[in-house]
């Protein structure tokens, strides 16, 4: 029995794996888009693995030996042909991929994390801080530059700009709500809080994808750590799950 769950466990994860990566773009939910052909490979290598110790075994991996003893013995009195049944949950992670593959994460994790306001680099020589924004039209960003430009841009570049910001609803306390999206480096393990506070509107389900239209509602000293960013907002659009939820691009 024990080996059967090795053989097929691996068998399992192989192909779950290689599912999520090649059928389909849910590995996104776990890691960025780079490191898909590291996933690739480990799918592979389960599988093959698992092919392996399967053909070593034969079928069914617990056949009599020729001397009649199952495995190691029976005639030791401690045969294994019942296994620990425990071991049976390991099944769960591998199928669970396969079959219900886990939502990204969303606003339960952005509401318990603090929100990190991106620190800007410094300007090159000649050059601003904060480049000026279009005129006359809205301005699709990031929410990673609109929080860098409502904390740190002295400037004040985002005055007199109406601005979109795509992401999913975080509610807060007492009724606020914010728009927000999480930012990783390698996996969802490392996610940082991206999230702009919302008034002036109501907010929709929690986790629900939205664009958000309106200006930038300034909250403290900006240039200094008492300044947050906020928005207060002229129109809020439900919009569709991006195939990447982690990759906080300005959108088109």
């Amino acid at each position: 029995m024990k080996r059967n769950i090795q053989v097929l466990l691996l068998l399992f994860l192989g192909v779950g794996l290689l599912h999520i990566c090649l059928l389909t773009d849910l590995y996104l939910r776990y890691v960025r888009a780079g490191l898909r052909p590291a996933l690739i490979a480990s799918g592979v290598l389960l599988i093959a693995l698992g092919a392996v110790s399967a053909a070593r075994d034969g079928f069914p991996f617990d056949r009599p030996r020729a001397n009649g003893a199952h495995g190691h013995g029976h005639h030791h009195g401690h045969g294994h042909a019942g296994g620990p049944k425990v071991a049976w949950l390991l099944y769960v992670p591998a199928l669970t991929i396969l079959f219900l593959a886990p939502p990204a994460l969303g606003s339960y994790t952005a509401a318990r994390g603090d929100a990190e306001a991106p620190k800007a680099p410094a300007p090159a020589p000649g050059d601003t801080l904060f480049p000026a924004l279009p005129s006359g039209e809205v301005v699709a960003m990031s929410l990673n530059d609109f929080s860098a430009r409502a904390v740190w841009d002295t400037g004040g570049t985002l005055k007199g700009h109406t601005v979109r910001l795509t992401g999913f609803v975080t509610p807060g306390r007492h009724g606020t709500w914010y728009v927000s999206r999480l930012v990783i480096s390698c996996c969802a393990a490392d996610a940082r809080v991206r999230k702009v506070r919302v008034h002036g509107a109501t907010a929709p389900p929690a986790d629900a994808w939205v664009t958000v239209t309106g200006t930038w509602h300034p909250t403290g000293k900006v240039g200094t750590d008492d300044a947050s960013p906020a928005l207060d907002a002229t129109a809020v659009r439900r919009v569709p799950v991006p195939k990447d939820p982690y990759n906080d691009v300005t959108p088109p």
